[in-house]
């Protein structure tokens, strides 16, 4: 099922009653054909549902509670009709802990010149309303989005529909559990963090779960299904391999197709919505244990939705799992990338994206190969099962997430992936692109920004997409794209630490 489908969007329209019974009817009549119109644009991946007006602070009030009781309910979409004074929403507004988006449009799209009278003007009002709504946000200090434009126009929509997919995504990690398969890589910094707080601010928790029990779980998988799935791997992807059970590579195939039986089952088990492995950690040499890092399973988890990390990394797991949901229905793929090695090569410098075997098929441009190849790494070095493709060219987004003690900061670059050479000795799947605005100023700004080696990649998603979810999360972020330079950003990245030291200090 898709994630969008058993979520809605409130819509909740400001008017009052000082104009008359009339004029309310009239609005809800408005609002209920905005409401339909929007619904049958097509350009909406989450249903609106019209909550009618508020005409009253105790109205306002009793719509919000609401919305935060109802699990459907994902966001609440505000517009102010007419004049509704902005005092009566102040309760509401501190009860409410769903996203919120303020949409300052117009019923009518242009002014009625020669018949407009003043009954049509104290009707619509939005022009009025939605800056005393602004207002009394601005000053609750309410995180929010403001969507300005006509609503039947495709533009406002689509802002409509980005905020709608953050929601979702934001709704899924609230529930969202991460399982750690062993610890993280020893001594590395970035992809350790505080858990805590990141359940604070992000919603997800993150649980360590030993590979003994998940062996457990592989020890129950029964032949007549890893048949199954080693069948469906040759229906799905090129290969040179035999399907004949009598060769060594087929036998590498079906420890693969075991262990990827045995994370789904136990993931499943667990109501897990991604995972993280560690290459030093795949079990007990003296008892059940893989065979091989978990690579094809991972590649395959990753395109179903489940967040995933390497080396224990669980920010990029839960940012990989949110980056899915907002990514759903959308044609051309994410994945989970590690930035590999660099390619200097003047306008054209590039870093090669790839990981060990860990990139989602997803992003890939041509059917993926499955191949099996010796992986001479980690505590089992061995031949090992993975999905050999490069990614699809065009322009796409990353993005990653740091700890940087005092807060959390989400890091955004603009990318542009490039057709690389083909890379006879590295049987791995890869990405080639060129950071924004060039090489030298958008790797230099992500290492400024303390940026991961491991990131969460989309073609379809841009920054607005992490805009939104940074202002509901309430996190820091910063964009580094084609306007970036290096002494601007500089001084971004400065201005953002006394920000965030002057408001841990007045907290």
């Amino acid at each position: 099922m898709n994630t969008f489908d058993q979520f809605e969007v409130w819509f909740v329209t400001g008017a009052q009653l000082l104009y008359g019974g009339d004029a309310v009817i009239a609005v809800d009549a408005h609002s209920n054909e905005m409401v339909a119109g929007l619904n049958n644009s097509g350009k909406l991946p989450v249903k609106v549902v019209y909550k009618g007006t508020a005409n009253s602070s105790k109205e306002v009030e009793a719509v919000m509670k609401a919305a935060n009781n109802d699990e459907k309910c994902i966001g609440v979409i505000t517009w102010m009709h007419t004049f509704s004074p902005a005092k009566m929403w102040i309760h509401g507004l501190q009860q409410l802990k769903k996203p919120l988006l303020h949409l300052h449009t117009q019923y009518n799209k242009e002014i009625p010149w020669d018949t407009m009278d003043m009954d049509f003007m104290n009707l619509n009002q939005s022009a009025h309303g939605d800056r005393e709504f602004g207002h009394i946000c601005t000053r609750m200090r309410i995180r929010r989005k403001v969507v300005v434009g006509y609503w039947q126009d495709e533009e406002t929509q689509r802002k409509i529909a980005v905020w709608m997919r953050v929601c979702a995504a934001w709704a899924d990690a609230q529930d969202m559990l991460i399982i750690r398969f062993g610890d993280q890589m020893n001594n590395v910094a970035v992809t350790d963090g505080d858990k805590v707080e990141a359940e604070v601010r992000m919603g997800y928790h993150v649980d360590y779960c030993p590979v003994s029990e998940l062996m457990e779980y592989h020890a129950q998988v029964k032949d007549e299904d890893v048949k199954a799935l080693v069948d469906e791997y040759f229906r799905l992807y090129d290969t040179d391999i035999n399907n004949d059970g009598r060769t060594a590579e087929y036998t590498v195939l079906w420890n693969a197709a075991k262990a990827e039986l045995a994370l789904r089952a136990i993931l499943k088990a667990k109501g897990a919505k991604g995972f993280t492995t560690n290459f030093d950690d795949l079990g007990q040499t003296d008892g059940s244990h893989f065979d091989q890092i978990p690579g094809l399973a991972s590649q395959r988890l990753m395109a179903e939705g489940y967040g995933f990390g390497a080396e224990g990394d669980w920010k990029s797991a839960a940012l990989y799992r949110t980056l899915w949901v907002m990514n759903q229905g959308l044609p051309n793929g994410c994945s989970f990338l590690e930035d590999y090695t660099l390619n200097f090569d003047g306008e054209n410098s590039a870093i090669l994206q790839a990981h060990m075997l860990e990139v989602c098929p997803l992003i890939a441009a041509k059917k993926p190969r499955l191949e099996v190849h010796f992986l001479g790494i980690g505590v089992r070095k061995s031949q090992t099962a993975r999905l050999v493709f490069t990614s699809k060219t065009g322009a796409g987004c990353t993005a990653t997430v740091v700890d940087l003690g005092n807060r959390f900061r989400l890091i955004v670059n603009d990318v542009e992936c490039i057709e690389p050479k083909p890379l006879p000795k590295l049987p791995v799947a890869s990405a080639l692109w060129i950071p924004q605005p060039n090489f030298e100023v958008g790797a230099g700004a992500w290492i400024l920004a303390g940026g991961t080696h491991h990131s969460c990649f989309s073609y379809d998603l841009t920054a607005e997409y992490w805009e939104d979810y940074a202002e509901i999360a309430g996190i820091e972020m910063v964009h580094i794209n084609k306007d970036t330079t290096i002494s601007d950003f500089k001084k971004e990245l400065r201005m953002n630490e006394v920000y965030y030291m002057l408001n841990k200090a007045l907290c």
